[in-house]
């Protein structure tokens, strides 16, 4: 790996445990600006005095979030969108350039490839073309992988988790994320299979704080290195204190009720 690149990366995965806490904010242009996002600079500022180690954003949202002032925190920007508007929402395009990252700012950029999507492959052609260009440009790639399609019978199956994990190492991605499957075992079975960091989605709104950090602690106990959680967090009522709780978890191995207390429950 260049070295470039792992310095990079350090901005993203905690150097001591190996794991990180995203929190992506790119859901603007998927379904609208919703709750918790609408002031950017005051979001990223509570992620960031929380204890998160990096936002992930579109291009144009990096100048509504600058702070020149607190906590750092590390920022990928996302290459890839579609709209909830659009006939077929499952199919990203590539609307920035790793270039375009770099000049940003960017600590990593990240793409999203559904499989199984009836145009699957025009999504990991691109993939395949933005890792290149990280490769020569020592960037860090986040790839997020779902399995989205009309053959797919069952999006959180283990075995095709992990076969979502595996596309993503075998075309070069440095950090992957895929849903969790739902328990210990069946996880294992997504991160065995991987040999780089493999962080877990939110999902669907989850109604329970206690829901959200036992999914974070049992992929953690799978071998999962973190988490890429957005809508579940930012639109948190106590969303300071949840990143705080999560940070017990995934960095200071802590459990579900070591941490629960911080939120309120």
């Amino acid at each position: 790996m260049y070295l470039g690149k792992q310095v990079r990366l350090e901005r993203i995965i905690n150097r001591e445990t190996g794991r990180c806490i995203i929190v992506p904010m790119d859901h603007g242009v998927t379904i609208g600006a919703c709750q918790g996002l609408l002031d950017m600079r005051e979001a990223v500022n509570d992620m960031a005095r929380a204890g998160a180690d990096a936002v992930l954003m579109h291009k144009g949202l990096i100048r509504c979030s600058h702070r020149t002032y607190g906590n750092d925190v590390g920022l990928i920007v996302h290459l890839s969108a579609s709209t909830d508007l659009a006939p077929s929402g499952n199919t990203k395009t590539l609307v920035c350039s790793v270039e375009e990252a770099i000049r940003h700012g960017a600590d990593a950029v990240s793409v999203h490839v559904n499989l199984g999507d009836p145009n699957e492959r025009l999504m990991l052609a691109d993939m395949g073309r933005v890792a290149e260009a990280c490769d020569n440009w020592g960037m860090p790639l986040l790839a997020m992988l779902y399995a989205r399609g009309p053959k797919i019978e069952d999006g959180f199956d283990a075995a095709t988790v992990a076969h979502c994990a595996r596309v993503g190492v075998e075309l070069g991605a440095d950090i992957v994320k895929v849903v969790y499957t739902g328990t210990i075992p069946t996880f294992e079975k997504v991160t065995e299979a991987c040999c780089v960091p493999v962080v877990i989605a939110g999902g669907e709104r989850m109604n329970s704080t206690r829901d959200i950090l036992q999914m974070v602690y049992d992929s953690i106990q799978a071998g999962g290195s973190g988490i890429s959680i957005g809508r579940n967090v930012f639109e948190h009522p106590r969303r300071v204190e949840l990143i705080r709780a999560l940070r017990g978890i995934v960095h200071e191995n802590k459990t579900v009720d070591d941490v629960i207390e911080m939120v309120g429950e």
